[in-house]
């Protein structure tokens, strides 16, 4: 493997490109018109334009062999879990980075997947997969599973196309804007619906497996922390999880993987509700929070990803995870104004440095903010010996993030990560949508800029004011 083009944009292109450059190997990075600027292209060998778009697979595969690449890395999101893009690459000679289409078909089909976790000996979440997507169909199966359910894009992962519905009343609308959500981040707005588990925690595990037969599991993260059923906050260890409970989701998933026929990084993802562990889904590709396993086993994932798909092994089972670690998603949203998302210009930019701190992100000072792609600016993760060593400095390290011109979960992220329910360990799913988030009351340090601040002058000042604050001479 000599040259690897990433079918991905920002900090997860930045993070694979650092894992070819070290493992010596070129990269290629893509970009369409909105990131022509975008600061992970400076650390790519070259890059190429793609169009408006990272779906566009024939446009990806063409740069692909333009640049002569021989493999595709395709990160997260977009076309990571597209079997049809996976066989298309291999058609055209490329080594696709990830698991077999054969594994993408048949645990991106949630009914097969939850037949086969019954047949490796998990339990399943009551729900309905099937292939007949009419609203009529869906009502009929919710009214069987009853309410609250939950509404999910059969395509996709990381919260898209996520809806809780409470009553029957509100099925119609949420099925509509979670199939324009899941159309539009997956390109197929096919749905799920399955029964709500609450109170629930929400924890997955890590696995690789390879081509010999070898399938490990390196733990499992706790993700429990949500705002709109999408990740904000990851750990390992899960907190106040029980062996016996540990036993069960880690020997689950590796069954699971090797039932499936699964090479390469995936996850699978369990609710966890007191000691009972039921499976949700096989995410198959490389998540957002691998940073956090990689700090607690010493394996780095997107290495692991690179020779696996050369033929080579997979890393030896880790006997026991070493320390804690927990990672923060940095977001361009306010969550003051039930998250919305914030766009603009990051005018200055300055992630923290210090011991048993990383940072994995893409954003740089004057980077430009849209509302095309995910909100994640990046990611802080913390390491410590304990729990709360890990909370203590990842709370210190975002004190230290700075990142103006935009709105940022910063700040919410700091309290959440100090408030009584994170540091016992006793969050779930729910939590954060139960949570009053209201703004600080400004610092003092901010008061006082206020009051020495100078307001903007205009030179189109109409009537008697010169500005705020002065009257013109008369």
């Amino acid at each position: 493997m000599k040259r690897v083009l990433i079918a991905n944009r920002g900090e997860i292109a930045r993070r694979i490109i650092q894992a070819c450059t070290e493992s010596g190997i070129e990269t290629v990075a893509v970009y369409t018109d909105a990131d022509s600027r975008a600061g992970y292209l400076s650390h790519a060998t070259q890059s190429r334009r793609i169009g408006d778009s990272y779906l566009q697979s024939d446009r990806i595969i063409q740069a692909a062999i333009e640049s002569e690449s021989n493999a595709i890395h395709p990160g997260y999101g977009f076309l990571a879990e597209n079997a049809e893009f996976a066989e298309a690459c291999q058609r055209s000679g490329l080594t696709f980075i990830g698991p077999p289409p054969s594994a993408m078909r048949l645990l991106g089909n949630k009914d097969d997947a939850k037949r086969l976790a019954q047949q490796a000996g998990a339990r399943v979440v009551p729900g309905y997969f099937g292939e007949d997507q009419s609203d009529d169909r869906l009502k009929a199966e919710a009214q069987k599973i009853g309410f609250p359910l939950l509404i999910k894009a059969i395509a996709g992962g990381g919260g898209r196309g996520q809806r809780v519905v409470d009553n029957a009343s509100d099925l119609a609308p949420n099925l509509a804007a979670a199939r324009r959500e899941a159309q539009g981040a997956f390109g197929d707005d096919r749905l799920m619906i399955e029964k709500l588990i609450a109170p629930a925690r929400h924890v997955e595990v890590q696995i690789l497996a390879d081509v010999h037969g070898s399938a490990i599991h390196l733990f499992e993260r706790d993700c429990s922390a949500q705002r709109r059923r999408q990740k904000i906050i990851e750990e390992s260890p899960a907190p106040k999880l029980s062996s016996e409970a540990r036993d069960r989701l880690t020997n689950s998933a590796v069954a699971i993987a090797k039932k499936a026929g699964y090479t390469n990084a995936g996850t699978v993802e369990f609710l966890v509700s007191g000691d009972e562990v039921y499976f949700l889904e096989v995410n198959a590709r490389l998540q957002v929070e691998h940073p956090v396993t990689e700090l607690v086993t010493g394996i780095d994932l997107v290495k692991a990803q690179l020779r696996i798909a050369q033929g080579l092994p997979a890393p030896d089972q880790p006997s026991s995870q070493y320390g804690w670690a927990i990672e923060a998603r940095i977001c361009a949203e306010d969550p003051y104004s039930n998250f919305a998302p914030s766009t603009g210009t990051a005018l200055y930019v300055e992630w923290p440095r210090r011991p048993f701190v990383r940072v994995d992100s893409a954003l740089e000072s004057g980077d430009e903010i849209t509302l095309n792609y995910d909100s994640l600016l990046g990611k802080v993760i913390a390491w410590g010996a304990d729990r709360d060593e890990a909370i203590d400095r990842l709370r210190l390290a975002l004190q230290e993030t700075v990142i103006l011109g935009i709105w940022t979960n910063v700040g919410f992220l700091i309290d959440l990560i100090g408030s009584a329910a994170f540091r016992s360990g006793s969050i779930t799913i729910d939590s954060v949508e139960n949570m009053e988030i209201t703004p600080p009351p400004p610092t003092d340090e901010v008061l006082i800029a206020l009051a020495q601040a100078r307001p903007i002058e205009s030179a189109q000042s109409q009537g008697p004011w010169i500005d705020a604050w002065r009257l013109k001479a008369q």
